[in-house]
């Protein structure tokens, strides 16, 4: 019996120093020296001080901001420790009706027709409800709201929804979007920081 525990107990140590630190050690440190911004979470400043993150959506409610998607993350939307979906299914009277009074409010505060067509991420929550992204379609529709609440030429405000457009991922998956945070900071930057 000594003969075969003692094998299995280096076998143990070496496998955790292994796996338990040197990979670990490894991989941070590649990480961190090939992409430091995108390992610490891809954090966005304003004045030195963070305000979130890239990869995280937050709540706009102002007219001055572009608003981001719905969010089902948590009892109040935007909870990071509660990243989640509704998990409603498409036919279910609850997401109907959540849908529709979302069309109802996203024409009302944008000042659009009836007959307006609203984009979907408008008013749906994305599947982790954390999403920080908004469509182009979307971002374009909220634009002449913006722009009057910061007395802004649209123009002005289309341009910087441009400049926040990010591609496609590897160039083929998935739609161009606007990240809305980038963007609002962006705005607050160009008309003078929040007010």
């Amino acid at each position: 019996m000594r003969r075969q525990l003692f094998p299995a107990l280096m076998m143990t140590i070496a496998l955790t120093v292994l796996t338990g630190l040197a990979y670990p050690l490894v991989v941070t440190g590649v990480a961190q020296g090939l992409f430091k911004t995108r390992a610490n979470g891809s954090l966005v400043k304003a004045d030195g001080t963070v305000v979130g993150s890239s990869l995280i959506g937050q709540n706009f409610a102002a007219a001055k901001y572009f608003h981001p998607r719905p969010s089902a993350a948590g009892a109040d939307g935007y909870d990071g420790l509660s990243s989640s979906a509704s998990n409603l299914g498409p036919s279910n009277p609850d997401l109907l009706k959540s849908v529709h009074d979302r069309v109802l409010a996203y024409r009302k505060a944008n000042g659009l027709a009836a007959n307006t067509t609203v984009p979907v991420d408008a008013v749906t929550a994305s599947a982790s409800g954390l999403d920080p992204d908004i469509s182009i379609a979307n971002a374009d529709l909220q634009a002449p709201r913006v722009a009057r609440a910061r007395s802004l030429p649209p123009a002005t405000v289309l341009a910087a929804v441009a400049r926040h457009t990010e591609n496609r991922q590897w160039g083929f998956l998935g739609e161009r979007v606007v990240n809305v945070l980038e963007l609002n900071l962006d705005l607050d930057r160009s008309s003078g920081g929040p007010k």
